[in-house]
């Protein structure tokens, strides 16, 4: 397995564009672009994928503990990020996540985010 090293950390918004649409909205799969900056970046290989439901904030204490545990494991409603290292177009190595938090009840679906260049 292949060490990476991180580069430069952005954690910004990004826009993601699929080939065909996920079927599940909220456990996407690895998109085919994403567009940061004003620059879009074809995803050429997905090098590996992750996910983390890591309760966060104050939904950290919102749940019993013996709940809590399962939904670490498959995640629970607007909980959870899915992660995914990705080589683009350029030979850069991104990792890009979505994020199921929903901001409000006018934005439900979650967002995506460049987290991170790495070496």
């Amino acid at each position: 397995m292949t060490e990476y090293t991180p580069i430069h950390f952005f954690d910004e918004r990004i826009g993601v564009t699929f080939d065909v649409p996920p079927t599940l909205e909220k456990s996407p799969p690895c998109p085919n672009e994403f567009t940061w900056n004003k620059k879009t970046y074809r995803v050429v290989e997905s090098l590996s994928e992750w996910s983390d439901f890591t309760r966060r904030g104050k939904m950290a204490k919102n749940m019993r503990p013996a709940h809590a545990e399962v939904a670490s494991t498959r995640g629970s409603l607007n909980v959870g990020r899915f992660y995914f290292r990705v080589r683009v177009d350029s030979g850069q190595i991104f990792d890009i996540y979505y994020d199921r938090f929903r901001k409000n009840v006018d934005a439900r679906k979650g967002e995506w985010f460049l987290y991170r260049e790495l070496e």
